[in-house]
């Protein structure tokens, strides 16, 4: 397995890590044992990174991590996230906004080393700025945390340029996720990855491969479950999905010289952006996670990179983000 560093205080991690949010959150149940199952076969396979949240469930999927990664204990890095507020009162715990108050974060921090059976949580990001807490103060929040041996690492989420620069001068951040892939590339025009590379931070990229869009695997005729986010989402409307059709022929024309799938080329154009660049995408089944680790043996060349950045500026991609 291929590894990379995030920040400058030597967290390693697989090139490729795991996104588990759906293992149990989302649209389609799934069984417990064998999404353990999954989880020690990509332990097995060499996966050492492992994306979760409080937020997804609520705890069930921290829980699930947990139990499925605890008998790993210092071989895997565990990445959490605070920053939701949860009403116990209508059941089960929905989402009733942000809430990154310092008592807060380590209310969650506590809770959340419980779930996931650790002394310590590797990586803690806040999964969302708060508008009404200033960044000083999550990253003050999170350093006592360091301090007190209960967080290795602070992380961000879908953070600017500024407030990653207010955040990192209080408490160095590792690493940043944000979503980035070949057909969503903000961050390089809004500072953030520039931002990342002047200050020594990792990128964490989520939805790598476009919420599955970028695998090829989706035409007009597929429908998602009502309790699917691309079901509501406008990049997944059979006119968007029609017309965006041009980005995975893009990927199979590249992937056809390649040997390599759409994903995998996904992926590789991904990893070739930047040594500090550890993608997590989402999994749940064994073809598709060893689909995806195939793409580290695809080599992109100078050449190929320029080609297909040039013919991303002759597309426009239809469909807000959300």
């Amino acid at each position: 397995m291929q590894m990379r560093v995030l920040g400058k205080n030597g967290l390693t991690v697989s090139a490729l890590g795991l996104g588990c949010m759906r293992m149990s959150f989302g649209d389609t149940p799934t069984d417990k044992q064998e999404m353990i199952d999954f989880l020690h076969a990509a332990v097995d396979r060499g996966v050492t990174f492992f994306d979760t949240a409080e937020v997804y469930g609520p705890f069930t999927n921290e829980e699930l991590v947990g139990e499925a990664l605890a008998p790993f204990k210092g071989k895997v890095v565990i990445a959490t996230k605070f920053g939701f507020k949860h009403d116990p009162v209508t059941g089960p715990h929905p989402t009733v906004g942000l809430d990154s108050r310092p008592e807060q974060i380590k209310r969650v921090a506590e809770a959340s080393l419980k779930r996931l059976r650790v002394e310590a949580i590797d990586l803690f990001y806040q999964h969302r700025p708060d508008p009404n807490v200033p960044m000083e103060d999550v990253a003050g929040a999170v350093q006592d945390l360091i301090r007190e041996g209960k967080v290795k690492h602070f992380g961000l989420s879908e953070a600017s340029a500024e407030q990653i620069r207010r955040a990192h001068a209080v408490q160095p951040v590792t690493a940043l996720q944000s979503e980035y892939s070949i057909w969503w590339r903000a961050i390089e025009e809004n500072d953030v990855l520039a931002t990342c590379e002047e200050l020594g931070i990792g990128l964490v990229p989520y939805s790598p491969l476009g919420r599955g869009y970028l695998t090829g695997k989706i035409d007009e005729s597929t429908t998602f479950a009502p309790n699917d986010i691309r079901s509501r989402n406008p990049r997944f409307t059979q006119e968007a999905i029609k017309a965006n059709r041009v980005v995975v022929e893009l990927l199979e024309r590249i992937g056809a010289e390649k040997g390599a799938t759409p994903a995998q080329i996904a992926l590789a154009w991904l990893l070739a952006q930047k040594p500090w660049i550890a993608p997590i995408p989402g999994s749940r089944k064994l073809e598709r996670l060893d689909e995806n680790l195939g793409a580290l043996n695809v080599a992109l060349t100078a050449a190929d990179l320029s080609a297909i950045r040039e013919a991303m500026t002759q597309i426009k991609v239809v469909g807000d983000r959300y």
